[in-house]
């Protein structure tokens, strides 16, 4: 089986429309969503609807659990609490009834999910080797695919140690080569220093993932989260990626 998997898209109704467009060619089997579908952009609703309507397996992130009401938006400081309070204004009774239907962790086709970690399903940042280890640790699936940090990267413990880094576009793992955890990057606010939307490729069978980056109107979306009167810097850090 062949899946797409994405994460914090984030209200980025561009970055998720450039996305699906580039996996079309590809005709995977499933698509899986790790959460934050909203938070930080302007078009919350557009992205709940597509997200809904496409994908076959989708978790809850942190930013949907405040918006929907089951995190206190006092969790929530400065430009983060600022949209998630925007945001709930916004949400139709459509979209927050789909953040309400879902989970912050799963498994499918063999494959552990969570929005943050094994640990700590909907807070804890898995960005650097002792968390991984512990996600790893935690679950006995092959393969463990994790967002929340808006980073792509990927961690493998085999037989002869541990490794472990950043994976930009075009990265291509062995996930035969041992347990693998991975996270796809973020669709709509990458922070990774790669301005470009993030998504993952996996290759259930062939035993492969293949990290992918797309271009998309960055100025169409700041245009629009200035325009609803967002903090000025979730405009302003989409062209650098971070």
């Amino acid at each position: 089986m062949r899946v797409a998997v994405v994460s914090d898209i984030h209200g980025n109704l561009h970055a998720l429309e450039a996305v699906l467009a580039a996996l079309e060619p590809e005709e995977p089997d499933e698509l899986w969503c790790l959460g934050d579908l909203v938070g930080y952009g302007a078009r919350p609703n557009e992205c709940c609807a597509l997200i809904e309507a496409r994908a076959d397996f989708c978790l809850v992130g942190n930013h949907d659990l405040a918006v929907r009401g089951t995190i206190d938006l006092e969790e929530f400081s400065g430009d983060a609490g600022a949209a998630a309070r925007w945001t709930r204004d916004v949400l139709s009774a459509d979209s927050l009834a789909f953040l309400n239907s879902l989970d912050s962790s799963g498994t499918r086709a063999d494959v552990a999910l969570f929005h943050a970690s094994a640990r700590d399903p909907v807070w804890e940042y898995v960005l650097s080797d002792r968390v991984a280890v512990a996600t790893l640790e935690l679950t006995e699936e092959p393969v463990v695919l994790v967002g929340h940090s808006h980073a792509a990267l990927h961690v493998q413990l085999a037989a002869d140690g541990f490794t472990g880094a950043l994976s930009p576009g075009g990265t291509k793992v062995d996930l035969s080569l041992g347990r693998t955890l991975l996270n796809p990057g973020s669709v709509g606010q990458p922070r990774d220093g790669d301005p470009r939307a993030a998504y993952l490729l996996l290759d259930l069978d062939a035993r492969t993932a293949s990290f992918r980056r797309v271009d998309y109107d960055v100025a169409r979306t700041q245009a629009e989260i200035r325009a609803a009167g967002l903090p000025e810097v979730l405009a302003a850090r989409l062209v650098v990626g971070l």
